[in-house]
C-alpha cells in the first residue's frame, strides 16, 4: 500500500514490501479494490481548507510559515509559566488521514484514469490528456479532499472541453496511448529466418499485431529457410503487401452531421489467384490490424482445397449503437471508394467482425449500382437474395469438424468433453451448436465485460434463449436469472474453468501468459483457434510446453473459405444446398486441409503428437504453394 507521510515522502506498508514491482507498472491502481492512501490537510470541511498547499508539493508560502512558526514560538517565549503548561497539555492539531479507494463505480466510469507516483506522490492521471491535473491546490483529478470532491473533479475534467477535445482527436486517430512494452521476439535457430524479422521491425516497428504475425510465421518455417536460403528472399516479397489502399470515408448521420472514417484494404499477396478477404468495422481497425489480418488470410487461403491470394479491409467505423439508414450511409460511401477494386477476378470481400447480412447486403447493393451488373461475386451470408444454407456456419462448424479430426488422431471421441467456448458473436454461438449436435459438453460463452458458465452445459433451449438477449441486446448476466446452476463473473475470462477443448472466438490476443497457465491448469488438452491470432507469443510458448495442441485458425477456421468459393459456383447461384449436402462438402476440404498440414509437418521432422505439428505444418504448407507460385512468375 501507498503511503504519503506528512514531510511529503513515500513510506511503506508492512503488509507489502514487493515496492519495485509496483512502481514498475504504469497504471499502478488500475484494478478495482486497490488503495491509495493520501495524507492530506483539514479535509473540505475546514474553513482553513484553501490555504493548504498541495500534497507532496512545495510549499507556496514558506517563508510566511517560517515567520508564523518563529513567531508563535517567541510568543510562547514570553507567556506565563501557567499558560505555557497549558499550552503543552494541548496535543498539536494533527493532520486529518484519508484513505481513498479506487471505488468500482469509479473505474467503470471513467476509464480513462489511472493512478501513478509522479515526483514521489500519487497522483491521478488521465491517459488521454497526459497529465495528472493543474499545479494548484483543488486538483482537478480528484488526488485530495473528501470521497465527493474527488468524484465532483473527476466528473469536472470528464466534462471538460480540453478533455473531450482530445479524446476527440484520438478517436479521430486511432493512436494508440503509448506504452513502453518491448516486442516479445522469440530465439530461432537459423541466422537467416532472425535477419526476416529484424528487417519486418525496422520497416514497420509501429505495427505490432503485423510484426507478431510475422514473427509466428517465420518461427514456423526456421526449419524450411534453413534448410533452403531461397526462401529468404521469398519471404521478404511476401511480407511486403502488393497493394495498400487508405481512404477517407464521409457519411451523414440521422441528425445530418458529418462524420469522417479511414477505410482501408490490403491486398496482401495474388500469386495464387484472386483475393479474398473480410471487411472488419471496428474503433481499433487500422493500417497494422489490416495487414495482420490480411496476412493471416493469405496463408489460410493458400491452405485451403481453392487456391486463392489474401485480403483484409474495412474501416475504424463502430456500427454499434448506429441506426440502420446511418449503416446504410457509411456502408455506401465506403463502396463508393473501393468498388474499383472489386470484382470477380480481383478481389472479393467477406464479413469480418461488426460486418453481417446487414452491412454486407447494403455493400453488395452499392457495388451493383455503381458497376451496373449483378455478378453476386460477395462472399457471405446472402440468405435472401443468393448463396448456400449454411453460409453462417461455415466457419464454426469447421472449427468442430476440425477438433474431431485431432480426435480420432488421438483414438478418442468428442462426446461428453467439456468445451470451453468465449465469445458471443455469431461463430461462437453456432460453435455452441455444434458441440451440442456432436454430444460435447459446451459450458461457457464470454462478452467484453466478462463470461458466463453453464455447469450443465448448453442445449438447443439454452442456446436459443441467449440468441434471444443478444437480439434483444440484453446481457448475460439475465441468462442466471432462467437457469440457476449458471453464474455470470464480471471483468474476467473463462480460462480457469475446468474443460478438455478450449475454442477461443473472441479477437487476437484474448489469451495471454496467464490465462495459458490458467488453462493448462484446468486440463486442457486441445485449443482450436476459432479467431485469428487469439493468443500471445508468450501463451504459445507456454501451451506448447505444457503439450497442448494447438490448432491453428489459418487451418481449422477454413471453413468459411470453403463456403465462400462453393457460392460463387453458379449452381449454388440458383439453388440452394442441403444442410446434409453442404456438411459433406465442408468436412470433406476440412479433411483435405488437416492432412496437408500433417504430411508438411512430418516432412520437416514434427512428429504428429507434437504440440507444433499442426501449427507450424499449416505456416509450411500454405507457405510452400506460395513460393512455388512466385518463383514461376518471377520477380512481380
Amino acid at each position: 500500500m501507498l503511503m504519503l507521510l506528512p514531510g511529503g515522502g513515500l513510506g511503506m506498508n508492512p503488509s507489502m514490501d514487493d515496492m519495485n514491482l509496483i512502481q514498475a507498472q504504469r497504471h499502478l491502481v488500475r484494478d478495482i479494490g486497490e488503495e491509495i492512501d493520501l495524507e492530506i490537510g483539514p479535509g473540505d470541511d475546514d474553513p482553513s481548507f484553501a490555504n493548504t498547499p498541495l500534497l507532496g508539493g512545495p510549499s507556496q508560502e514558506p517563508y510566511a510559515e517560517e515567520q508564523d512558526e518563529s513567531k508563535q514560538m517567541s510568543m510562547g517565549s514570553q507567556l506565563p509559566n501557567a499558560d505555557q503548561d497549558i499550552l503543552k497539555v494541548q496535543p498539536a492539531k494533527r493532520k486529518k488521514k484519508v484513505v481513498k479507494r479506487w471505488r468500482e463505480e469509479w473505474a467503470d466510469t471513467y476509464k480513462w484514469a489511472y493512478v501513478d507516483v509522479k515526483e514521489g506522490t500519487a497522483r491521478i492521471f488521465c491517459s488521454v490528456c497526459k497529465e495528472y491535473g493543474r499545479k494548484h491546490r483543488r486538483n482537478p483529478y480528484g488526488n485530495e479532499g473528501s470521497r465527493n470532491m474527488q468524484m465532483s473533479a473527476l466528473e469536472e475534467h470528464n466534462n471538460s472541453l480540453l478533455h473531450k477535445e482530445a479524446l476527440r482527436l484520438q478517436m479521430a486517430s486511432k493512436d494508440k496511448i503509448v506504452v513502453d512494452k518491448p516486442i516479445y521476439v522469440k530465439a530461432l535457430m537459423s541466422k537467416t529466418a532472425g535477419s526476416i524479422i529484424e528487417a519486418a521491425l525496422k520497416r514497420d516497428p509501429h505495427e505490432v499485431e503485423f510484426i507478431q504475425s510475422v514473427q509466428e510465421a517465420v518461427h514456423a518455417l526456421d526449419r524450411v529457410i534453413a534448410k533452403n536460403s531461397h526462401y529468404v528472399s521469398i519471404m521478404e516479397r511476401l511480407l511486403e503487401p502488393e497493394r495498400m489502399i487508405i481512404f477517407r470515408v464521409s457519411w451523414m448521420d440521422d441528425r445530418g452531421e458529418t462524420h469522417v472514417n479511414r477505410g482501408f484494404r490490403v491486398h496482401f499477396n495474388q500469386a495464387l489467384g484472386p483475393c479474398r478477404g473480410g471487411i472488419r468495422f471496428h474503433p481499433k481497425m487500422n493500417l497494422s490490424v489490416a495487414k495482420f489480418l490480411g496476412f493471416q488470410q493469405t496463408l489460410k487461403n493458400a491452405l485451403s482445397p481453392y487456391k486463392l491470394g489474401g485480403a483484409a479491409g474495412g474501416s475504424d467505423f463502430d456500427p454499434k449503437g448506429k441506426s440502420d439508414n446511418e449503416i446504410m450511409r457509411f456502408c455506401q460511401s465506403f463502396m463508393n471508394e473501393i468498388y474499383r477494386y472489386f470484382g470477380t477476378d480481383k478481389d472479393l470481400p467477406s464479413e469480418e467482425m461488426g460486418v453481417g447480412i446487414r452491412e454486407m447486403g447494403y455493400l453488395f447493393g452499392q457495388y451493383r449500382r455503381l458497376t451496373g451488373n449483378f455478378q453476386g461475386s460477395f462472399t457471405g451470408p446472402r440468405v435472401f437474395w443468393s448463396g448456400s444454407s449454411l453460409r453462417t456456419e461455415a466457419t464454426a462448424y469447421g472449427l468442430v469438424f476440425f477438433a474431431r479430426l485431432i480426435l480420432a488422431e488421438l483414438n478418442k471421441d468428442i462426446k461428453g468433453l467439456r468445451c470451453v467456448v468465449s465469445g458471443f458473436g455469431k461463430i461462437a454461438m453456432h460453435v455452441l451448436e455444434k458441440l451440442v449436435a456432436v454430444g460435447a459438453l459446451p459450458i461457457t460463452v464470454s462478452d467484453s465485460k466478462g463470461y458466463l458458465v453453464d455447469e450443465d452445459g448448453f442445449d438447443y433451449m439454452k442456446i436459443s434463449f441467449l440468441r434471444d438477449l443478444k437480439a434483444q441486446q440484453r446481457s448475460l448476466r439475465d441468462y442466471s436469472k432462467t437457469y440457476a446452476r449458471s453464474k455470470y463473473y464480471d471483468e474476467a475470462k473463462p480460462w480457469n474453468e475446468r474443460c478438455d477443448i478450449t475454442i477461443p472466438c473472441g479477437s487476437q490476443n484474448e489469451i495471454d501468459q496467464a490465462d495459458a497457465i490458467n488453462l493448462v491448469n484446468s486440463g486442457c488438452r486441445i485449443l482450436v483457434e476459432g479467431s485469428n491470432m487469439p493468443c500471445t507469443p508468450e501463451a504459445v510458448d507456454v501451451l506448447k510446453k505444457a503439450n497442448v495442441i494447438i490448432a491453428p485458425g489459418m487451418a481449422a477456421a477454413a471453413g468459411g473459405v470453403v463456403a465462400g468459393e462453393i457460392e460463387l459456383n453458379h449452381e449454388c447461384n440458383v439453388m440452394h444446398w442441403s444442410p446434409e449436402d453442404f456438411e459433406s462438402k465442408l468436412q470433406e476440404a476440412m479433411k483435405q486441409t488437416f492432412n496437408r498440414a500433417l504430411k508438411a509437418a512430418n516432412d520437416f521432422g514434427y512428429q504428429k503428437e507434437s504440440p507444433e505439428a499442426l501449427l507450424h505444418g499449416a505456416v509450411i504448407s500454405a507457405f510452400l504453394a506460395i513460393a512455388q507460385a512466385m518463383t514461376d512468375q518471377g520477380c512481380v
